[in-house]
């Protein structure tokens, strides 16, 4: 229980600095024989605060769980 709430602290600050992450995929436009054209597109996903706020909160909970469990 302890790893977990860590585990979900270090999520929630990463979430709170970071604000998201993003991607690329690679997509094929045309082909013509041999010759293909293509394109990368980034794509970004916002984490709104309030996630990386639920994922601290929970950690000091399983935290306060589990070291209320060991005694």
């Amino acid at each position: 229980m302890k790893l977990a709430g860590i585990v979900l602290i270090i999520i929630g600050v990463l979430a709170l600095v970071y604000q998201g992450f993003s991607y690329t995929s690679t997509k094929k436009d045309a082909q013509l024989g041999p010759v293909q054209i293509q394109h990368d597109e980034t794509h970004t996903v916002p984490l709104p605060p309030i996630v990386g706020g639920i994922c601290i909160v929970g950690g000091v909970l399983a935290l306060g769980l589990g070291a209320r469990s060991t005694q």
